[in-house]
């Protein structure tokens, strides 16, 4: 199976006539993800790539039978963007960018929960389901097919991981960039639910961070619902509290709400195998056995 993206999937591209939008356009064509369409208001009838590109998402929507959308466009205009697939209709919405204002992020996820619409990001790379389809910019190169399905909020984190598992002979269901930035679209705990009732997908590995709830939230769910492996991987152990260390979000509280060792002791107690680095997680998928 997989989840989220598969060979079913039909891409809209919001921003494809940009620069990364046309670059990663072409990347995940080669892939081979359909990709039935781009949009950028007021360059509709051109193509990019052989992809025809629209002036409205609802346009390409009725045009190309699309189901799902991923935002290249700068920070400042990605709620716009995300407004405009989800009164589409489009059931999935993919962003990229990074520091998406938390104000418009707000907005933007109390609106999907109204359009049930499924946002991944901001700060996301995307997901991918190896072998079938990615809907990002991830080096696919390092992925195969597999059965360990993994969520990140932290992209380089979850590449090393991928290659080492790779390299071990160990290949990946679906892995999914849930992002690292203040407010996103899906935290862990929406994404667990997929992979649980995934038959393909045997074991979880959730990369974390310190700063916000994230974990903690997934652990309640972990400890109630899911009978497979899980391990889980908490970056940030050294940052000082009270400083945003890299993602908007890996911020320790000042009274240590956020720490990881908070995170862990929680993750810990729901039964989730607790790594201490990337090299750690593979170990103990290994010995796992998945």
């Amino acid at each position: 199976m997989s989840i989220l993206v598969d060979q079913n999937t039909r891409l809209i591209v919001q921003g494809i006539t940009g620069r990364e939008g046309s670059f990663h356009t072409e990347q995940m064509l080669e892939y081979g993800t359909k990709v039935v369409a781009g949009v950028t208001p007021g360059k509709g009838g051109q193509e990019v790539h052989g992809v025809p590109v629209f002036n409205t998402v609802r346009e390409a929507v009725e045009a190309t039978g699309a189901n799902a959308s991923i935002i290249f466009v700068p920070a400042k205009f990605t709620a716009q963007s995300a407004y405009e697939a989800m009164d589409a209709d489009l059931p999935l919405v993919m962003t990229i960018a990074e520091h998406v204002p938390v104000q418009d992020m707000m907005g933007v996820y109390h609106t999907s929960l109204k359009k049930r619409c499924r946002v991944i990001g901001p700060n996301s790379f995307g997901i991918i389901s190896p072998g079938k389809a990615k809907a990002g910019f991830m080096a696919h190169r390092i992925f195969t097919p597999g059965n360990v399905g993994i969520m990140s909020r932290s992209a380089t984190n979850c590449y090393e991981t991928v290659f080492m598992l790779s390299r071990e002979g160990i290949g990946q269901s679906t892995c999914v960039g849930n992002g690292g930035d203040a407010i996103p679209g899906s935290v862990f705990a929406d994404i667990l639910p997929l992979m649980n009732k995934d038959d393909e997908t045997k074991a979880i590995i959730i990369i974390g961070e310190i700063g916000g709830g994230e974990e903690e939230t997934a652990a309640v769910y972990i400890k109630d619902n899911v009978k497979k492996p899980v391990v889980a991987l908490i970056a940030g152990k050294n940052a000082p509290r009270g400083r945003s260390m890299g993602h908007a979000g890996a911020i320790i509280g000042a009274d240590g709400s956020g720490s990881a060792e908070k995170k862990e002791e929680v993750l810990r107690e729901a039964g989730v195998h607790i790594a201490e680095s990337t090299v750690d997680i593979v170990e103990i998928i290994k010995k796992l056995g998945v």
